[in-house]
């Protein structure tokens, strides 16, 4: 007598295995803010699926840090000491903490090709671990390479004045929400900011997604 063929364990085989929701995931950032360095990796690591988006740490704060001495102070301390904390080398770039437009538009372009995490990365390491000014054409053509970047591409961006509106827009924005550091973590529709939100904002991701089967 051949094999019985039992059809409800056939058609259990057949059914697909529910699908995970997928839960939108923000990370903002200012490549001038050296926790957009310490988070980036950890960033990278904890989430899936993640828009990277440039915002400027200046229009957040209202001002520039450079003109407030004792609030320079206060985050390069802080910096230092979180670093340390993570076990991450940090290096301050001459030029720090002045803007770095260039290479936030470039950022802003890696995100429109896919390539948003992997420039980051690179800009980080070349900015607090070699202590090298992002906007420099040769330091911003390195980082272009090293994520898979066309230099053309990357350069042409580079003056593309226009990208400053939504870079400018996006602090304002979440300064408007009461957030009042970058880097940023918006999962779903809840924000978390500063660096030591990235393990909350993963735990909420989490969350989220297994309340979604």
């Amino acid at each position: 007598m051949g094999e019985v063929i039992r059809l409800a364990e056939r058609r259990g085989a057949r059914r697909p295995a529910p699908r995970q929701r997928r839960i939108r995931v923000e990370f903002l950032f200012d490549l001038a803010c050296p926790f957009t360095y310490l988070a980036a990796e950890r960033v990278e690591r904890a989430f899936t699926d993640v828009t990277w988006t440039p915002a400027s740490n200046t229009a957040l704060r209202a001002g520039s840090l450079a003109s407030d001495e004792v609030a320079l102070a206060g985050v390069r301390a802080a910096a230092e000491e979180r670093a340390r904390e993570l076990r991450l080398p940090l290096v301050w770039p001459e030029s720090w903490p002045a803007d770095v437009p260039a290479a936030m538009r470039v950022a802003a372009y890696a995100a429109e090709c896919g390539r948003g995490a992997a420039f980051v990365l690179a800009a980080g390491r070349l900015a607090y671990c070699g202590g090298f000014d992002l906007d420099d054409p040769e330091i911003l053509a390195e980082a272009a390479a090293a994520a898979g970047l066309g230099l053309d591409g990357c350069l042409l961006a580079a003056g593309e004045r226009r990208r400053d509106v939504a870079i400018e827009g996006g602090g304002r924005r979440l300064l408007a929400v009461g957030a009042d550091r970058l880097p940023a973590l918006r999962v779903g529709r809840s924000l978390y900011w500063g660096e030591g939100q990235v393990a909350a904002a993963a735990a909420a991701a989490r969350i989220q997604a297994a309340a979604a089967y």
